[in-house]
């Protein structure tokens, strides 16, 4: 799969298949559309395309408006939605960097400068509630109109809903899902158990120094799930590994509010500096808390750990 930021150049576009969405989390209604998309390359010679945003528009205007908490909580980083985005079989996919001249383009100049222009779109997908343009004055009608007008054909998805009908697939349902700890509901959502990826790095060592040794992992926008959970960690040897873990801002020893993906494996005691690695998340056991000392911190770290283990060993029995 070929990644561009930005508007391939001239040299490197190609006749696509495309659709365009944020996509975040790629859940089951998304790798409907996208196998649409998938088919519609495939039938038409096309290679299949996908549009997504870098930051989320709606983590763009929260900016701007100096309030981030009005855009919704991030389900996957962008390494996580590339590899889910390929799982789909999908031969290119534009990043665009989402910035007030994006934002300002008029639905005709988005129609031209990027599909026709950019892209040389040739069949289009998106969801029947797909809106486009400055201030989202463009519609699927809109849309439609563009296609006849510069050769291109548009076909709009309904929602995709769970087997029995009366529940919408949607990134919010997964975010409420993951807010909860419901990690089943979010795995028949995903189509995949949940997971965050990314590279090991230093951190504080304070968890050396307290007798809990943690791999460190950077989670750069706020995400939707927050606590201490019970994990397995991928990419460290042939099965995944046994863990503990905390996914917050450490509120007992710093302030900065930066989101630490925090892992203490069991029994393991390797260097893993710069290593790509995936944590999974299987329970939640509680919720993030401020504790008035390091010594209480301690005694919640060893109680939440013996849990954990506990659900491992039962796991394993059963």
């Amino acid at each position: 799969m070929k990644v561009f930021r930005g508007l391939p150049n001239a040299a490197a576009r190609a006749p696509c298949a495309l659709t365009i969405g944020n996509f975040d989390g790629v859940h089951l209604g998304h790798q409907a559309l996208l196998a649409r998309v998938r088919a519609a390359a495939d039938r038409l010679g096309l290679e299949a395309a996908v549009m997504t945003f870098e930051p989320h528009p709606r983590e763009f205007f929260a900016q701007k408006m100096g309030d981030i908490s009005k855009a919704p909580p991030r389900i996957a980083n962008l390494r996580d939605k590339l590899k889910s985005l390929g799982d789909q079989c999908i031969d290119r996919v534009i990043v665009e960097h989402f910035s007030e001249h994006f934002a300002s383009l008029t639905p005709q100049e988005f129609t031209e400068k990027v599909l026709v222009e950019g892209l040389h779109v040739k069949w289009l997908m998106v969801g029947e509630d797909f809106c486009y343009g400055s201030k989202r004055a463009g519609n699927v009608q809109l849309l439609m109109e563009a296609g006849r007008k510069y050769g291109f054909e548009v076909e709009a998805l309904p929602t995709v809903t769970v087997e029995n009908g009366d529940k919408r697939i949607s990134s919010s349902a997964v975010r409420a899902a993951l807010a909860e700890g419901d990690f089943p509901h979010a795995e028949e959502l995903l189509g995949h158990a949940y997971s965050i990826s990314g590279h090991v790095i230093h951190g504080q060592k304070l968890g050396r120094d307290i007798g809990f040794p943690t791999l460190n992992l950077r989670v750069p926008h706020r995400p939707a799930l927050g606590g201490i959970f019970v994990v397995q960690v991928h990419g460290l040897g042939p099965d995944p590994l046994p863990a503990v873990a905390s996914l917050g801002v450490r509120p007992t020893v710093e302030d900065a509010g930066r989101v630490l993906l925090e892992v203490h494996i069991f029994d393991f005691a390797q260097h893993c500096y710069g290593k790509l690695v995936r944590v999974e998340f299987l329970k939640k056991l509680r919720d993030e808390e401020k504790f008035i000392d390091l010594p209480t911190l301690v005694t919640a770290i060893e109680r939440d750990a013996a849990q954990a283990r506990d659900f491992f060993a039962t796991r394993n029995s059963n």
